[in-house]
């Protein structure tokens, strides 16, 4: 058709039309409007927080990859139509990391590990999640993680965070009780591979008929905590080389446990658990049989996205996923962009061979 015999109405319609969606993209990335909180602004702060480590993750920064697969024991299987809950075996990608963004932090820093999976189906859909070694999240919402970041900026003087500071912002949050409660009698493991790693987000499971049940997860070890272990805290990295030791004498395995909320469970709110009296269904093993480098591994370039599910399960209305989707995707896009120029010899390596005393 001549263009220049167009209908001035439908110029004005694609106008418009562009004008909308240029909005809609000014509006995400925050453009006009300053005061909103964006992927950047969270990103930024965790950097501001820990320091600028080219091509580590902003969070989470120092960990290891770790592969293997997922057998189900097909109890899920009347809940969800995913695939990898029918009988049989998925391979796994995952990667076991400590909060926070430096990967040279001593394991003993922090007593809370993390647990990432993805899950590939037979039919090439992926299941991600990221848990952590502990019940519940301190915060409810975006807004709250980002002025509990803001709270959490060490102090210039001594390197670490002001105790005035996280105490007022814990007084004006107090959602986090079950948190603090956890946080008081929260030790460092010593091995990744006796914890236990909760969702904390609820999520939907979707079963062939289309109804909903709203569940969270948690992967419970089979391999039983040594109360009389305590961390090597001679050797900063002792984690990654608990692992190594434990995989070199025979495959590690969790039970997947599935709970099925009831309703008028909060399916929104990650800092308030579920009674102990709901049902579970055991979904089937998770076994890890091989360890891999940080800088090699396939979970290098795996942006653990919680929101990347399989046909089966969706996300609720917890307004932390889509904030957690959007902020991996800034860090991930920093982190990958930086490895693209960063010499071979300063390419991030294993930050747990990194002054360890362990071969």
């Amino acid at each position: 058709m001549d263009s220049s015999r167009t209908p001035t109405w439908r110029w004005l319609f694609i106008a418009a039309a562009i004008a909308v969606f240029a909005g809609l993209f000014a509006y995400v990335g925050g453009w006009i409007a300053p005061n909103r909180l964006t992927p950047k602004k969270i990103v930024d702060t965790l950097e501001d927080n820990a320091g600028v480590h080219p091509g580590y993750r902003r969070n989470h920064s120092k960990g290891i990859c770790v592969a293997g697969t997922f057998t189900s024991s097909g109890q899920a299987a009347d809940y969800s139509i995913a695939a990898l809950f029918a009988p049989g075996d998925t391979p796994v990608v995952g990667r076991f990391a400590l909060p926070g963004g430096n990967p040279y932090a001593p394991d003993n820093s922090v007593p809370i590990r993390s647990f990432a999976l993805r899950f590939t189906q037979s039919d090439g859909q992926q299941w991600r999640t990221g848990m952590n070694s502990m019940p519940v999240f301190p915060v409810a919402t975006p807004e709250a993680f980002f002025a509990q970041l803001q709270a959490g900026r060490p102090d210039p003087a001594t390197g670490k965070p002001d105790p005035a500071r996280m105490k007022a912002f814990f007084d004006a949050h107090p959602e986090a009780s079950a948190f603090l409660k956890w946080v008081k009698t929260a030790k460092p493991s010593a091995s990744y591979a006796t914890e236990t790693y909760w969702g904390l987000n609820a999520f939907y499971f979707v079963n062939e008929q289309g109804e909903r049940q709203a569940v969270r997860w948690e992967v419970v070890p089979e391999q039983a905590m040594d109360d009389t272990a305590s961390p090597d805290t001679s050797d900063p990295n002792y984690l990654a080389f608990d692992l190594e030791q434990r995989l070199a004498s025979g495959a590690l395995r969790w039970r997947l446990l599935v709970t099925l909320a009831a309703p008028g469970d909060p399916v929104d709110d990650a800092t308030k658990t579920w009674p102990a009296n709901r049902p579970q269904i055991d979904a089937g093993t998770l076994v890890l049989n091989q360890v891999q480098p940080q800088d090699s591994g396939e979970c290098r370039d795996i942006n653990y996205d919680p929101t990347i599910l399989p046909q089966g399960i969706e996300i609720s209305s917890d307004p932390l996923l889509p904030a957690r989707s959007a902020a991996y995707a800034d860090s991930y896009l920093r982190r990958t962009g930086e490895e693209a120029h960063l010499p071979s010899t300063s390419r991030p390596g294993d930050a747990h061979l990194a002054g360890s005393k362990h071969p």
